[in-house]
């Protein structure tokens, strides 16, 4: 290999470096903006809340049984309220 191929291959990845370290920057600048902003947080733990719903029913689906997404209101309540029933 010769001295300037190297010399090049290293001019690449210094400007690679550097694109990453910048687009960081920039992620880091969204994300403090995100924490400082009460009602972004709100929605980003809403979006957090939904996904993990969906991934728990998406898992129950999986092993063939259904799992709550909510709590009853109401244990009295028969469309809300579940009885598990062990079968062996």
């Amino acid at each position: 290999m010769s001295d300037e191929r190297a010399v090049e291959g290293l001019d690449h990845l210094q400007a690679a470096g550097r694109e990453l370290i910048a687009a960081a920057r920039a992620f880091l600048d969204v994300a403090e903006d995100v924490v400082s902003d009460r009602d972004a947080v709100a929605e980003v733990m809403s979006f957090v809340g939904t996904v993990a719903s969906a991934a728990t029913e998406a898992a129950g689906a999986a092993r063939g049984a259904a799992v709550p997404t909510q709590a009853p209101t109401d244990p009295t309540d028969p469309i809300t309220h579940v009885q598990h029933i062990d079968v062996s």
